[in-house]
């Protein structure tokens, strides 16, 4: 059986960077991020035109510290076309130090990416 400490230790750790990841998420300019309720993951709106778009240019053209980010736009997640066309799903699964290093490279992402509105 696995001891009731761990679960617990588990819980904590996952508290902590969902923590750290909305105040740092909400910390950026124009990004507006709410507390999730249950889940390992937020929905976030983001400043850019498309998060598609966005998405797929932090993987093919961005680059911060020999690292990028990755994250779900969230219009697959509607049923209703148009929505969430700003929004990414941004998951709290890494390390704290890693995604730490992570909302850095988001956060100059957001800075020079060619399709962010202000």
């Amino acid at each position: 059986d696995t001891p009731d400490e761990y679960f617990e230790e588990v819980y904590n750790e996952y508290i902590d960077r969902r923590n750290y990841m909305v105040e740092a998420l909400n910390k950026m300019e124009e990004v507006i991020c709410p507390m999730p309720g249950g889940a390992f993951y937020t929905i976030t709106h983001l400043p850019v035109d498309d998060a598609d778009k966005f998405a797929q240019w932090l993987l093919s053209d961005f680059e911060y510290q020999n690292s990028t980010v990755m994250l779900a736009p969230a219009s697959g997640f509607y049923a209703t076309p148009g929505l969430g066309k700003q929004e990414a799903r941004i998951a709290y699964v890494l390390k704290k130090d890693d995604l730490k290093k992570a909302m850095k490279a988001l956060e100059e992402a957001l800075k020079v990416y060619p399709g962010k509105i202000i």
